[in-house]
Parts: C-alpha cells; structure tokens; sequence
C-alpha cells in the first residue's frame, strides 16, 4: 500500500513554492521521493524553502519565473526538464489578490489577478504537457480557494480566477485523460499564511469568524496540505480527476 503513494524519481514543479501552501506542498512530496522545482519570483524566500527541502534528503531547484508570461513559463519548464530529465508533476500554487469592490476595481487590476491565478495556469499546464505525454503520464495539481464557492465582493478578480481555475481543471482532466495526466484542483480554506495576515489586518473581525465557523476550531497551516499533495501526486489517485477537493477543516460545509 505504501508504494501507492511512493514518489520516488518523480519531478515535480511548484509554482509559488517558496513558502506558505505551495511550501507546504512541496515538502510533503520531498518527503515522499520526490525531486523539487520551486519556480517564483522572490529568490531571497527560495534559498530558504530549498534548504528546507534539501533537509530531507532530496534534490531541488531554484528557477525564476513570472508565471503570466508564457515566454518566462515555458523557459522555466526547459531548465526544469534539463536539469532533472523529466517533469511528472506540476502544483499550480501562485496567486495574487487585490482586494476591492467590483466597482472600485480597474481593467488593469482584474487583469493583474486573472493573469496571475488563472492564466498562469493555462500557461504551465500547456507547456509541460508535452514532458507528461512523454513520460507516459502526470500529474497536475491546481490550487483554488473558497472564493469559487462563494461570492464575496472584496474578492472580485480573485473569485473570478479561482472560480475559472476549476472549470479549466475539468477541461483539462478530460482533454489529456487519454494521456493518463489527471488533472485536480485543491480549494484551500483559511490558512495561516503570508496572504491571510493582510487579510486579518484589512477585514476586522476575521479571525473570530474564521474560528467560529471553522468545524475544526482552528485556522489551517500549510503542513496540513503535505497529505492531500502526496496523494494527488501519486498513483495513489489514478482514477481521479476533474476533481475539486476543500481542504478547510469543516469551513465549506459549516451553517
């Protein structure tokens, strides 16, 4: 049973990866086998998160990326697959949020946040493809939100994107089925990261809400998403697809 969820000589990319979810994420398919490309922006977290993943024993990789360019995108997964020789996995992890009324928002911002969060998805997702099919399958893993669940008006661009991450994923699972890439989104709840502490600051009160409606009685961290990232990486989860999994302790279903 445990060779299911085995990662051993798998690549996996992260986007975002340097801290927070995409962290999280990576570290639980480091300890899984795994070998890591953590592609962002911010070099400075990077070397942190890859001696955190470098603690583990496994290899990874720092490659700079701005994830809504697709000449940027499709570099980065070329120096991905020379520098490990394959890609198996993709975490689609970025994401960016500006947070205003829809009519408080401009063209330029909604775009930004499109671009980033859901763009970037197309983006990566395309130009790794061709590595998957030639490996004989993959794995892709999109970070969503909540947001896609509800409508909350400081999130404009921000629901909009995640609400597109999902169905996007869906087209995906079915369009590369044949390929055997499964392709599934993960909605997380609220989770202690860099994001969420603006968050905090700019909507008063959040935090008690969080904990009142939160089943488990407690914001999320990212080690929670360690599990879920091992088991949509590996063959653990090869019949499943187009899926959109909460991981929010209770939040989605809580009155």
């Amino acid at each position: 049973m445990q060779q299911m969820f085995d990662l051993t000589g798998k690549v996996a990319i992260v986007t975002g990866g340097n801290g927070g979810i995409g962290l999280g994420m990576a570290l639980g398919m480091a300890a899984a086998g795994a070998r890591i490309v953590i592609a962002a922006r911010n070099g400075e977290k990077a070397v942190a998160a890859i001696a955190e993943l470098e603690a583990l024993g496994t290899e990874a990789r720092f490659v700079p990326v701005d994830v809504s360019d697709e000449a940027s995108v499709n570099a980065m997964v070329a120096v991905a697959a020379a520098a490990f020789g394959r890609i198996d996995i993709l975490v689609n992890n970025a994401g960016f949020n500006i947070r205003r009324p829809p009519q408080d928002y401009t063209l330029d911002d909604f775009h930004k946040v499109v671009d980033t969060n859901l763009t970037s998805v197309f983006l990566c997702a395309k130009a790794v493809y061709p590595h998957m099919k030639a490996a004989g399958g993959g794995k892709i893993i999109n970070i969503g939100s909540m947001a896609s669940l509800f409508g909350n008006p400081p999130f404009t661009a921000y629901a909009a994107s995640k609400g597109g991450m999902v169905q996007l994923s869906r087209v995906l699972a079915t369009a590369w089925a044949a390929d055997h890439i499964q392709v599934n989104t993960v909605l997380p709840g609220w989770i202690d990261t860099d994001l969420t502490k603006a968050s905090k600051v700019q909507m008063p009160g959040l935090n008690e809400r969080v904990l009142e409606r939160t089943p488990e009685g407690r914001w999320g961290r990212p080690d929670d998403f360690a599990g879920i990232a091992v088991f949509l990486a590996s063959a653990a989860s090869d019949y499943v697809t187009g899926t959109a999994i909460p991981v929010d302790g209770g939040f989605s279903i809580s009155g």
